[in-house]
């Protein structure tokens, strides 16, 4: 299906990708902590609606 040059490219633009998230998530850690910090409620609200759904589709099959 893939090439091994796209199988190795893929792989260092991974590995390049994750490197360079991790620095920049670590130079703004603390704009991240003032702007963002309730993001776990809606993380959690949304968690419970796909879990609702889920229950739904399941009940309604039976």
């Amino acid at each position: 299906m893939f090439t091994q040059g796209q199988l190795i490219f893929a792989g260092c633009f991974f590995v390049a990708f994750v490197i360079a998230m991790f620095f920049a998530y670590r130079k703004d850690i603390k704009i991240h902590k003032i702007f963002y910090g309730g993001n776990y409620k809606i993380l959690i609200g949304f968690l419970i609606f796909i879990g609702l759904l889920f229950m739904i589709k399941i009940f309604f099959k039976h």
